[in-house]
Parts: structure tokens; C-alpha cells; sequence
């Protein structure tokens, strides 16, 4: 038998609290949020009426990458960056929801943020929640004696306390899957909306049910929902819980780490959500017809769950100002640009922290020789001949080496670096390679084997990837599209010079590199290809060989240059007080 309180009835409405007798939606709230979103998406079928019918003339493919790389440019990252003002702070009650968290479940940078982030602003004074799925059964997690019935699914809560975070891990028999967190080589779970949506309800109920410490967290929380396994989490704020005088002091706040990923499934799944009728046009998007698959009686249209998302949060974020810009332009946006942009107002960019101590070339564990800022030069010339050795290359410590570190697919450019490496190789360098992902360019990193001057390492491997952090000169990151990155500020940490494609968070973090002025911490290029790749590594090996002194004060600049957690959680708060200051926007 459940708890009594613990419970979400029938009509969706949060249990334990009291609740008008009608299960209308308040008309000021929800009703005009609903029509609010209705209304955007009636506007944006519009303008795909007139370009259909010749109404409004459509560029070339050629006009809008032009268009969107001016538009992105015209947008400065200063608009869209967080500046932390002086007013005392306020510490606030703080749920993360999140699908993943290192270090118990990852598959990317959302695993990343949800695993720091939370630490980073525990320790400014803020008391905070994590709430995940429970994948498997981890080291130290125990059943909180607390459960939660949402529509007839029994949802335990288990809980683990560390580094000042409540870590609430959510147990339910959809969740544990034998391949990966959303996919097994068979493709995409055919219940992944239901297993977030679980997520979603549940994350809501805990700060309302859970006892941790002697109280719960009330109802004076901000969440922080991310990507979109937590985007119903404003929705149900306006559709279910302040309509029911609940939650009212909360604040939603929606962070973008990868736009592409938006929870798109067929219409009738609507009915599945138990959300109010009127609610279906904050859900429903209708794809172009260049872009529909499926049925032909749906005419392209869907469930949205992150256009829900978008349309009702309070605040918009994501993991740099660059992408922030570049999400409102047709380039950038996958089909939410319009959404976005009638946002602005809402919407900042913060640049991913990393790990100071993990990633710390003084005392990192899995490099041959530690070194710091005064003994760099010693150091990763150590690492490099020590690695020379580790992969058979000869050993050399005044041979250039090149590396890339990252996931084999379209975006993080593998194929672009392949179509560049002979020229590379051609330079007297070494080029290291390690990655996994698209089997074409798995070969592609075996067939760089086949020179004497090159290694392909094809899998994930941590250790390795610390030691050609460590001893690489140059790391390259062609990227054709990047929310953060990561890779770049390890690298930089590391004294290692990053050459990366001229977008998203890779604009943010690496400053190109000004000889005049002996500025800059690398060399960003311009468009994504492999001739604007060549042309960056030309330059930083001239740099390197002609002019040495200047190549090691841009290793030094990128080693000395702010990359903790500490410094995006104070912007963090800053976004948290405007979501506060504000009414709720739904």
C-alpha cells in the first residue's frame, strides 16, 4: 500500500494538497498558455502557406547559409551571455531533471553538466535536487521507503546524499534496458515517451513528498529541465499543478543541449500525456512537407515535446551564447528558429564548466609526467615521446603532433578531418586519432594506420584520451555544429592549442589567435570544410616552427584560462533570480 498523500489521481492533479473541486484549467493561467502557443504555431503554418504558394519567394540553399552565418554574427554573444550583477544572492531551492547524470549514466555532454553543474551550486549555498531514472542498481543508492502512483505506475524513489546534492534516483521496471539509456541495436525504444513522461511527473512530486533532512522542498522550487526527457515539466506546471493552487512560487527553466533532439512522436500520442484537450496545440508541430515521414493522413504532424517545452518555460538556456544565437537561425534551429526567436527575451547561453581536478595536468594520474604552467614545455614534451612510444610512432620530441578526440559522426566533423589528413601527414607531423561511432569512419581511423606517421585508436578509452590530451601540440575540432564542446577546453587546459570550426560554443571558448596583439588561445575557421581546416593547421604549424615563443604563450593563455564549474553556476543563479523576479510566463 502506498504512502497516504503520495500519489497523483486520476485527473493528474498533484495529491496531499488541496484542490479546487473543478478539474477546469484556470482560464488566466493555462487557457491563455495554451492559445498562446496555439496562436505561434497557426503564425508559423502561415509563413509555410506563403513560401507553398509562391507568396514569399525562397532563398537558395547558398542565400540562407549566408543569411544564417551573417545572422549569427549580427547576434553578439554578449547579448545572449549571462553578466552576474553585484545584489546579494539568495540561495534557492533547485531541481535539475535530467535523463542522465555522470557518473551513473552518460552518453554525452548532458551526462556531463547533470553531474557538475549540481555540485558547482550545492556548494555556493543552494540546497539541491537531482532526479534521474534509475537505469541499475548503483553503489550506495537505497530505497527512500517513499512511492509515487502516477496514472496507475508505481514510481520508488531512491536516494543517495553526496557532495551536498540530493541525488533522487527514480525506480520503475521501464527504465533498466540491457542495451543503452534510449536505444539498442535494434534502434530507439518504442516507449521512450512514456518513460520520460514517468520521469517528468515524478520529478514534480518530489520536492512535494520527499522528506530529506528533516523537510521537503516545498513548493518554492526553480526546475531546471533538460533537454527533452524533462521538457513536459513546464506544462504540467501550467496545465495541472498551478491551476490547482500548486506550485505558484515555482519557476521552470529549460536547457537546451542539443536542439536536434526534440521527443517527436505521432499525434495520437497525446491522449497518453493526460493532459487537457485544449493543451494538444502547446504539443502539436507540423513539419514541413520537404520533411514528413510517417503516415500520409498525418500530413507531418506530431507531438513536439520539446516545442511544449520551449512555449511554457519560464527561461530558455543553453551551453553557450554562440548557440544560443545560432538556434534562431534556419541553419541552426532544426525547425524551431520561429519558437525561439519570439523567446529572445528569455533566452541566454552558458558555456559548459569542466572538472578542475580530474582534468588537471598536475596531478593527473593517467599522464606519464605531471606538469603546470612554469613546466609546461618539459612536460607535455615527456607526454609526447611517452605516447610516441605507447602507439609505435617514431620518437621525436620536436615533431608537431596533431590529435582528435571525439565521437565518429556527421557533426563532430570526422569525415572533414579525414578528407584533410593526407595533406596533414604530407607536413612532417604526427597525427593521433581515437574515436567510436559511424563504421565508415571507424575505417576511416584504421586506414590512417597504413602510414608510418599516424595512429587510429577506434573505441572509447579515457586513459588514452588524458595522455593524447597531454601530449598533443595542436587538437582539431571541425565540428559542423556544437552546442559546448568539451574537448577544446581540455585541451587548453592542457597547454594543447585547439583549431576548431567557427561555431556554437566553439566560437566562445576559442579566441583566434592575433599575432599583433599575442592574443588569442587557438584558430577557429570558417566555413566547415577541409580546405578551411587546412588552411588553420598551416597556420599553426608555421606558428609553431617559425615563431615558437608565440605558440607557447597561446599553450599558456589556454592553460591559465577560467573553465570551473564555479564560474557557470554564478551565472546559473543570475538566470535562476530573472526567472524569480518575473511572473510565471504560464
Amino acid at each position: 500500500m502506498l504512502p497516504v498523500g503520495v500519489s497523483i489521481d486520476g485527473g493528474g492533479r498533484a495529491a496531499g494538497v488541496r484542490h479546487p473541486s473543478s478539474s477546469r484549467l484556470h482560464p488566466r493561467t493555462s487557457t491563455n498558455c495554451s492559445h498562446r502557443a496555439s496562436s505561434l504555431r497557426h503564425k508559423l503554418q502561415a509563413v509555410a502557406g506563403d513560401r507553398e504558394s509562391g507568396e514569399v519567394s525562397s532563398p537558395s540553399r547558398e542565400e540562407v547559409q549566408v543569411q544564417a552565418a551573417t545572422s549569427v554574427r549580427e547576434v553578439a554573444d554578449d547579448d545572449l551571455a549571462v553578466h552576474v550583477t553585484d545584489t546579494e544572492k539568495k540561495t534557492r531551492n533547485i531541481v535539475f531533471v535530467s535523463s542522465e547524470a555522470a557518473p551513473w549514466s552518460k552518453t554525452g555532454g548532458l551526462g556531463d553538466v547533470c553531474g557538475s553543474l549540481p555540485q558547482a551550486l550545492a556548494a555556493r549555498g543552494h540546497r539541491v535536487m537531482v532526479v534521474i531514472p534509475k537505469y541499475e542498481d548503483y553503489e550506495g543508492v537505497t530505497f527512500s521507503g517513499t512511492t509515487v502512483d502516477i496514472f496507475d505506475n508505481e514510481v520508488g524513489y531512491h536516494l543517495l546524499q553526496r557532495e551536498g546534492v540530493d541525488w533522487v534516483f527514480l525506480d520503475h521496471p521501464s527504465f533498466p534496458r540491457p542495451g543503452g539509456i534510449y536505444s539498442d541495436e535494434y534502434g530507439v525504444y518504442g516507449d521512450n515517451q512514456f518513460r520520460f513522461w514517468l520521469l517528468c511527473l515524478a520529478a514534480l512530486e518530489a520536492p512535494l513528498q520527499l522528506e530529506l533532512n528533516g523537510s521537503v522542498y516545498g513548493e518554492d522550487v526553480v526546475f531546471l529541465a533538460n533537454d527533452w526527457h524533462a521538457a513536459l515539466v513546464p506544462v504540467y506546471l501550467a496545465a495541472k499543478y498551478r491551476p490547482a493552487g500548486v506550485y505558484k512560487d515555482a519557476r521552470s527553466v529549460v536547457a537546451i543541449h542539443n536542439i536536434k533532439h526534440q521527443g517527436v512522436f505521432p499525434p495520437s500520442s497525446f491522449g497518453t500525456l493526460h493532459l487537457p484537450g485544449e493543451w494538444y496545440g502547446a504539443l502539436e508541430w507540423q513539419y514541413p512537407p520537404e520533411e514528413r515521414q510517417g503516415s500520409y493522413e498525418e500530413e507531418g504532424r506530431s507531438v513536439n515535446t520539446l516545442k511544449a517545452g520551449l512555449s511554457t518555460a519560464d527561461r530558455i538556456l543553453t551551453v553557450s551564447p554562440g548557440y544560443a544565437g545560432e538556434i534562431q537561425s534556419p541553419m541552426g534551429g532544426c525547425g524551431m528558429e520561429y519558437i525561439i526567436s519570439s523567446r529572445a527575451f528569455v533566452l541566454n547561453g552558458i558555456v559548459n564548466g569542466i572538472d578542475m581536478d580530474v582534468w588537471n595536468p598536475i596531478k593527473d594520474k593517467h599522464i606519464v609526467k605531471n606538469y603546470g604552467t612554469d613546466d609546461f614545455v618539459k612536460g607535455k614534451a615527456a607526454n609526447k615521446v611517452a605516447l610516441q612510444k605507447e602507439l609505435g610512432l617514431p620518437q621525436n620530441e620536436n615533431i608537431p603532433m596533431v590529435a582528435f578526440i571525439g565521437r565518429l559522426d556527421f557533426q563532430k566533423g570526422a569525415d572533414i578531418m579525414l578528407q584533410a589528413a593526407p595533406w596533414i601527414l604530407q607536413q612532417d607531423v604526427h597525427l593521433v586519432c581515437l574515436g567510436t561511432g559511424d563504421p565508415n569512419l571507424e575505417n576511416g581511423l584504421r586506414w590512417l594506420d597504413s602510414f608510418n606517421n599516424a595512429c587510429g585508436w577506434v573505441g572509447f578509452n579515457v586513459p588514452l584520451s588524458h595522455r593524447i590530451t597531454a601530449a598533443a601540440d595542436i587538437l582539431l575540432m571541425p565540428s559542423r555544429f556544437e552546442p559546448c564542446g568539451l574537448n577544446q577546453l581540455y585541451a587548453m587546459r592542457y597547454g594543447t592549442v585547439p583549431i576548431a570550426h567557427y561555431t556554437g560554443g566553439l566560437k566562445d571558448t576559442v579566441q583566434n589567435f592575433n599575432p599583433w596583439d599575442d592574443a588569442g588561445t587557438g584558430w577557429t575557421f570558417f566555413p566547415c570544410d577541409s580546405s578551411g581546416l587546412i588552411q588553420s593547421v598551416g597556420n599553426a604549424l608555421q606558428t609553431y616552427r617559425g615563431h615558437r615563443e608565440s605558440f607557447q604563450d597561446l599553450q599558456k593563455r589556454g592553460m591559465k584560462r577560467e573553465s570551473s564549474w564555479d564560474g557557470a553556476a554564478q551565472q546559473y543563479e543570475q538566470v535562476f533570480e530573472w526567472a524569480k523576479m518575473d511572473k510565471p510566463y504560464c
